[in-house]
């Protein structure tokens, strides 16, 4: 009996956004079939275009990121040193710290650019993207055909014990309730699993850079890892990133502070040497990265966490 129970327990489920019932689901099966309806209360979530929809009322709402900016991001996350560096470090850490994880979870997936990136590094048994907004989705489908969408709230993710790994890349700091993400992803996420988030740093970076991106915030030094640790998880890594163009990048920050002038994706407009140059900078300090160096200050902050 005890073995079945804890057979239970340890079972991918996916949960009702209305009832909260759960239910279990077989490893070859979706973890949310469109227009899936829940055994106990007969909910069915709606589906868009074969996307379940589990917070239609929020769709491509300016809650969180600003939809506008999904084709803009898709036109340039290609080839733009920030997000070129960013992916090789994300894949590196999870090679590095999840080696046998096969079952993916990104939450806020966007575009998909970085689910892309972790599906071309191993054979994964289920690569799933969730996102609030369906504009990102329709980049994401287009990247990956194979992998699994679902239009939701990052609050309330349906899922319970569904994933070896979740993870989310600046997006809770768009989030004011950004230790409710971190619960539900705990729930997601199965004992001895992962999560690896990364989020903007140091509030005195602030600048109409965060206003225009919706941000709730930028992350103190120590601030997101007590968070993590609070909803059940425990850090394994932890360390600053884009810490070598820290100078370079508070200078422009301050210089846009005030700028009323300035477009809100005036930082993607980059001259095509200087953007090999910063790549070239920021992939010497990835390298040292994932070698072990945890970096005390940098642009954005990583942590790598272990459930418990």
């Amino acid at each position: 009996m005890s073995t079945a129970m804890d057979a239970e327990r340890t079972q991918p489920h996916r949960r009702c956004p209305v009832c909260r019932a759960t239910e279990p689901f077989a490893a070859d099966s979706p973890v949310w079939p469109p227009n899936w309806r829940c055994p106990e209360c007969g909910h069915t979530v709606s589906a868009s275009d074969g996307i379940p929809m589990f917070a239609p009322a929020l769709a491509d709402t300016l809650s969180g990121m600003d939809p506008k900016f999904f084709d803009d991001l898709a036109s340039v996350e290609a080839t733009y040193f920030w997000f070129v560096v960013r992916n090789a470090l994300i894949v590196g850490l999870i090679n590095k710290y999840f080696p046998e994880a096969r079952r993916f979870l990104e939450v806020g997936c966007g575009n998909g650019a970085v689910l892309q990136a972790v599906a071309k590094s191993r054979n994964w048994e289920r690569l799933v993207g969730t996102e609030l907004h369906p504009s990102g989705l329709i980049h994401a489908r287009k990247r990956l055909p194979s992998a699994e969408f679902a239009q939701m709230d990052a609050r309330d993710i349906p899922a319970v014990n569904a994933f070896d790994l979740t993870g989310a890349f600046d997006v809770i700091e768009h989030i004011a309730d950004d230790t409710g993400v971190l619960s539900q992803m705990r729930e997601a996420t199965r004992s001895g699993g992962g999560i690896i988030i990364s989020v903007p740093q140091h509030p005195w970076l602030w600048s109409r850079a965060d206003v225009a991106a919706s941000h709730e915030r930028r992350y103190r030094r120590g601030e997101l890892e007590a968070k993590v640790q609070c909803r059940g998880f425990e850090v394994i890594f932890s360390s600053s990133y884009t810490a070598l163009l820290l100078p370079v990048m508070a200078a422009n920050r301050w210089r846009i502070r005030y700028d009323e002038a300035k477009d809100e994706l005036s930082e993607f407009r980059l001259n095509r040497y200087i953007n090999r140059l910063f790549t070239a900078i920021l992939s010497v300090e990835i390298r040292a990265t994932l070698a072990g160096l945890s970096w005390p200050a940098g642009g954005s902050r990583i942590v790598v966490a272990r459930a418990v």
